[in-house]
């Protein structure tokens, strides 16, 4: 069996109990960082063998771990903090396994995108975890088009160097939003900062970091932004006639169709 295990993403004693009992009963773990991972072993007295299984070695640690897991061992994979996969390696691992048919669980436990949301007090009923934004400048613009209008909140991982840079960006391509970053999530200077968007306060660029941004506003929102005209229009672009698309936009607007066909009439003088 595989067990996936969530390890601490900040204090090193926010650990299950039965993620320990499981990593103290698996024949091998594989690590992002055999070293890193290996600190955490050690404080709970695990003594285990360990192979690398970081984003460079991915692939080529496969075969060795279903080969291993075929041989009825059990084997752990721990990513640096928090849950694997996600922002983590293991999904081709995952995949791998589905395709063999072979069987995996999850050992529950920190992750640090719930975390953030949690503490930045946003909206919780709904919310997608972006993750790190990609480098170029063309992929970033792409991720933009896709989460611009989503009306859920919004999660991205951060890191230090970059979290500025990142900030700038969100404020650019999103708005002014009201957002949060969160930093050294559950050790001693946990920090909350919240702000808007385009108005960053000084904090300690320091540790690990997560950006939540509030959710896009709902499209009726957005369209009653507009003005009448443009209202109208966007309707017309989706392919109704006039008639319908000054229907619709009265709707939307809690107005009469003759209020709008008066405002029409304005914008022509």
């Amino acid at each position: 069996m595989l067990y996936i295990v969530a390890t601490p993403i900040g204090n090193m004693g926010e650990i299950t109990y039965r993620a320990v009992e499981v990593l103290k009963s698996v024949d091998l773990v594989a690590a992002e960082d055999t070293r890193h991972s290996g600190e955490l072993l050690n404080r709970y007295g695990i003594k285990k063998p360990m192979t690398a299984y970081h984003k460079f070695s991915e692939r080529a640690a496969v075969d060795g771990i279903i080969s291993k897991l075929k041989d009825g061992k059990d084997v752990a994979l721990v990513s640096d903090a928090g849950m694997p996969l996600i922002s983590d390696p293991g999904s081709i691992l995952v995949n791998a396994l589905i395709e063999e048919g072979l069987e995996y669980t999850v050992i529950s436990g920190a992750c640090a995108c719930v975390n953030a949301l949690v503490l930045s007090g946003m909206d919780t009923s709904s919310f997608l975890m972006v993750g790190f934004l990609p480098e170029t400048a063309s992929e970033r613009k792409k991720t933009a088009a896709r989460i611009a209008d989503v009306e859920s909140t919004l999660i991205f991982y951060t890191p230090p160097h970059n979290v500025l840079t990142d900030l700038a960006f969100l404020y650019e391509t999103l708005g002014a939003r009201k957002a949060c970053v969160v930093r050294e999530i559950s050790k001693l200077h946990e920090q909350v900062i919240r702000f808007t968007l385009g108005s960053v306060p000084e904090f300690t660029v320091k540790g690990e970091m997560v950006i939540v941004v509030e959710k896009a506003p709902c499209a009726a929102d957005r369209l009653k932004s507009l003005s009448v005209k443009d209202h109208v229009e966007h309707y017309m672009s989706l392919g109704y006639d006039k008639k319908e698309s000054m229907k619709r936009a009265a709707s939307d607007r809690g107005i009469s169709k003759s209020v709008v066909y008066a405002e029409l009439l304005s914008d022509r003088k």
